[in-house]
């Protein structure tokens, strides 16, 4: 599959997992899972058909690993950044001593001000590698990198979960676990 139909589909299914499953007629199972097969004939439905063979290299190839199959390959399910509601089953989980959020420099002075909030969605994402915020940063302009406490969050209280792709996932980060990271403090990894 080239790249452009990847990209392509793969937003597709972002919508209809993560936002609108409705809108292909499909209920999200507990756990945020959907048959396979049910996915494949809604979506030929809507006059997107895809085989069984592209689904897997959509899932395989997802950059981000958006996507994941249960044990049996049966069902698939959106990892996280789900705007519906939906329980993903996923335990609380110690996070890291840090954890980072990338953004664009516009919306830092509100985010130091009030906190990261999970606006539409049902966590904030927090990501345990300062390139990958700034990546996620980037997609909004300017990057910046905020440094989340998320030791002292775990002694308060706070609950962290982990997606199956590796992104760490809170209600909320009140401002007082947040400090804004210098360039200079980013590996020279995140810069180049």
């Amino acid at each position: 599959m080239d790249e452009k139909r990847l990209v392509k589909l793969s937003k597709y299914l972002s919508r209809h997992l993560r936002h609108q499953p409705e809108a292909l007629g499909l209920t999200l199972e507990p756990g945020g899972w959907v048959a396979v097969e049910t996915l494949l004939a809604a979506m030929a439905h809507h006059g997107v058909t895809i085989s069984r063979a592209e689904l897997e290299e959509i899932v395989a190839r997802n950059n981000k690993q958006r996507f994941a199959f249960d044990a049996t390959g049966a069902h698939i399910r959106a990892s996280q950044g789900h705007s519906v509601a939906v329980d993903l089953d996923l335990a609380p989980t110690e996070p890291p001593d840090t954890l980072y959020h990338g953004t664009g420099k516009a919306t830092v002075d509100a985010i130091l001000r009030e906190g990261l909030r999970k606006m539409r969605r049902q966590h904030v994402h927090l990501s345990d590698e300062i390139a990958t915020a700034v990546n996620v940063g980037s997609r909004h302009g300017a990057p910046s990198v905020l440094l989340v406490d998320a030791a002292a969050m775990a002694r308060d209280g706070y609950l962290f979960y982990r997606s199956e792709n590796g992104v760490w996932l809170t209600e909320g980060v009140p401002p007082r676990y947040l400090r804004l990271l210098a360039p200079d403090e980013w590996p020279a990894a995140a810069t180049s």
